[in-house]
């Protein structure tokens, strides 16, 4: 009996030790990170800077459009000038690869899932280089284009070049964005399918290397800094300035949308429209509506039906119905009977349920500004700034069929809160020597992007958890399924998962990565690489 009460009393007594020496440790351990921010804010404070760096008001930089994740940094930089991000990179590069310190780049902070946060480190508002002013090159010369800042709006690029009747080849469907930010993943909308996305139209960039470098480069100065950072993720540089090509500006749109009943059909039709050579669309897109006779009826509203009678009967009966979105530009001074002509006979070639053509007519101005406008009216409503557990997806072709029957109906019952769309777009119109990703071979993929908003603290269908669960599944199906896609705007926790996702450009990926941020300080919030150590080409 006394064996087995010195026994317990021998435990208790290392248990507090454990337990002690446990709380010793943790505070040293805080000690030392407050000793370490301590010295990194007296130091970042005494950098000579045309902005200013922010330590107090930071918590607007510590969420983004998905509103899911919150990482708190440490200072938010107001750059004014290249040469103040510039410092600051070059600064902490030279605080050497112990110190904690991550930089991370932020524009409209439209990142899903906190990739343009950093925790304790320094977010870099990119917008306050705007002050650099657009200037527009070319006017009536045959390749004319555009130098913005990194930090800049597309909204204010198309604002600034439709001065000179010019306007960007490729667009993305949501214009407040910056360049930066959409030149770090791609920019795709309905244009793609013929100039590809927005990485495909850039003639040169400025960029800020993880080292602290200034350094301009295209196709042919320091070219492979050129292709990493377009569709880089923000891994290899900050891009403060770019070079975009411009081409002649419509003035007006005439804008369709018809619906189909078999999925099939709707993509034989955009394929046969992308892969057109006689330009019978300027943009193609499609999307799908899911037991939404509501999401139907509230677009019509806006367009004129081809046959009022005829659409005025025409019921969904709670199927799937799947739109074809085409628009064709012209200017007023054309022959707009002829256009409507053209349109006419391109669209007697496809397969769509007749009677359901609608049209309309807009300026290019409010087309491409189309989604600001529903912007507007769900922030009027409250109903913007809520979780957005976004899935983009970028399928093969030859798996596309698959995939809608196994996903459209089946794990995605519903359509409530936000659209499904989908489209195809021409590989060839990428360049594969750019860090993108899309599904290997196949000449033809598909965007599927599934943009669900969730009602905030809402625990059933249409709540975060439940919408994250549901992504996840479409996910485990298609890899089940052997699909091939690829994830657009990726997500991804483990080094397999990122090794996978990039496939034959992994190798290169991390090449790059070594040569011009080798102390993997850039773009935490990605999750690709963490700042423990050296990055090295061998890196597993």
């Amino acid at each position: 009996m006394n064996n087995l009460h010195a026994c317990c009393l021998l435990r208790k007594r290392n248990m507090l030790i454990v337990r002690s020496f446990t709380i010793l440790l943790l505070s040293c351990i805080a000690f030392k990170l407050a000793c370490c921010f301590s010295s990194s804010i007296s130091s970042l404070k005494a950098l000579p800077l045309v902005g200013h760096l922010e330590f107090e008001d930071v918590h607007p930089a510590s969420k983004d459009f998905g509103n899911r994740y919150q990482l708190l940094p440490l200072a938010v930089l107001h750059p004014k000038s290249v040469s103040d991000v510039a410092s600051v990179i070059r600064h902490i590069w030279m605080m050497g690869p112990h110190s904690q310190l991550t930089v991370a780049a932020r524009g409209r902070g439209h990142s899903l899932q906190g990739q343009a946060q950093t925790r304790n480190g320094i977010v870099i508002r990119m917008e306050s280089l705007q002050h650099q002013k657009l200037k527009v090159h070319g006017v009536g010369a045959p390749a004319p284009f555009v130098d913005v800042s990194g930090g800049e709006l597309w909204i204010n690029i198309l604002h600034e070049t439709l001065k000179y009747g010019l306007a960007p080849k490729s667009w993305t469907d949501y214009l407040h964005l910056t360049v930066g930010g959409t030149l770090s993943n791609a920019g795709i909308s309905g244009q793609a399918f013929r100039h590809g996305p927005q990485i495909s139209n850039v003639h040169q960039l400025e960029v800020v290397t993880g080292k602290g470098e200034i350094l301009n480069c295209s196709e042919r100065q320091n070219s492979d800094l050129f292709h990493g950072v377009l569709g880089g993720l923000g891994q290899f540089g900050i891009i403060t300035r770019a070079r975009i090509a411009l081409e002649p500006a419509p003035t007006m749109v005439k804008w369709m949308r018809v619906l189909y009943l078999d999925f099939a059909a709707f993509a034989r039709d955009q394929e046969r429209l992308i892969s057109s050579d006689d330009d019978k669309f300027d943009y193609i897109e499609g999307f799908v509506i899911i037991n939404r006779t509501g999401l139907l009826d509230s677009w019509r509203l806006s367009f004129t039906p081809e046959d009022p009678i005829e659409a005025s009967q025409f019921k969904s009966d709670g199927r799937n119905l799947y739109c074809l979105e085409v628009a064709k530009y012209f200017n007023n001074e054309d022959k707009k009977d002829v256009m409507n002509q053209e349109v006419k006979k391109s669209l007697f070639e496809l397969s769509y349920i007749s009677s359901t053509l609608f049209s309309t007519e807009v300026t290019y101005e409010e087309f491409l500004d189309r989604v600001h406008v529903s912007e507007m009216k769900l922030r009027s409503k409250g109903q913007w700034e809520v979780p957005h557990p976004w899935l983009n997806l970028l399928v093969p072709r030859s798996r596309v069929n698959e995939f809608a029957k196994g996903v459209f109906g089946n794990i995605l019952t519903d359509t409530s809160n936000g659209p499904v769309i989908v489209y195809p777009v021409n590989k060839s119109k990428w360049d594969n020597r750019s860090s993108a990703v899309t599904p290997e071979e196949e000449e033809i993929f598909y965007l599927v992007a599934i943009l669900t908003s969730a009602v905030p603290g809402s625990t059933g269908l249409d709540g975060v958890d439940q919408i994250v669960k549901r992504n996840q599944r479409i996910l485990e199906f298609s890899e089940a399924a052997g699909l091939g896609l690829k994830q657009y705007l990726p997500h991804y926790t483990t080094r397999h998962e990122w090794r996978s996702h990039f496939g034959p450009k992994w190798d290169d990926f991390v090449r790059r990565k070594s040569r011009y941020d080798p102390f993997a300080m850039l773009a935490p919030g990605q999750r690709i690489f963490d700042k423990a150590s050296l990055v090295s080409p061998h890196s597993s």
